[in-house]
């Protein structure tokens, strides 16, 4: 059913690629556990320098730790809290080039050094995040901004 594919050509190209693979990839499951579980895995063998990808659901006020590929995370964050619950807050991505300059950042990986986190705006509510750690500060480009907001509204269509 699934087979790992090099991606090759400017990194636009490449998001698109993996747009596509997602779509095909949940394409007929409703299951919302196993598309976001299918989405990080997708992710985690995309990706070169991370060391953490995974989901938040937001129950109440708080987001609820999901699917995810990497060492066990926190499992509950408060909205405004840290990177993930300040997207939340403001139902916008935020990138951290150094997590250790963003104010009252949690820190579940000693081993973090930037973040990007992407909302999961569905309906215009906001009903998670994607959340993505790398050890190497500054990892997560302009590029990788974009291509990463397609993934989700991709990921949207199967939530």
């Amino acid at each position: 059913m699934f087979t790992q594919i090099n991606y090759e050509g400017p990194i636009a190209e490449q998001y698109n690629t993996l747009a596509k693979q997602l779509d095909a990839l949940l394409t007929g499951e409703s299951d919302r556990i196993a598309n976001l579980s299918n989405a990080s895995a997708l992710l985690n063998q995309f990706l070169p320098n991370i060391n953490w990808v995974g989901f938040y659901v937001l129950q109440g006020d708080e987001l609820v730790l999901g699917p995810f590929q990497g060492l066990p995370a926190c499992v509950r964050i408060p909205i405004g809290r840290g990177v993930c619950g300040t997207a939340v807050g403001k139902a916008e991505t935020i990138v951290v080039k150094d997590v250790h300059d963003f104010p009252g950042h949690i820190a579940c990986d000693a081993a973090s050094q930037s973040e990007i986190v992407i909302p999961l705006i569905k309906e215009r509510q906001v009903i998670g995040v994607l959340d993505i750690d790398s050890p190497i500060t500054n990892r997560f480009s302009k590029e990788d901004q974009e291509g990463l907001e397609v993934f989700v509204k991709t990921l949207l269509l199967h939530l």
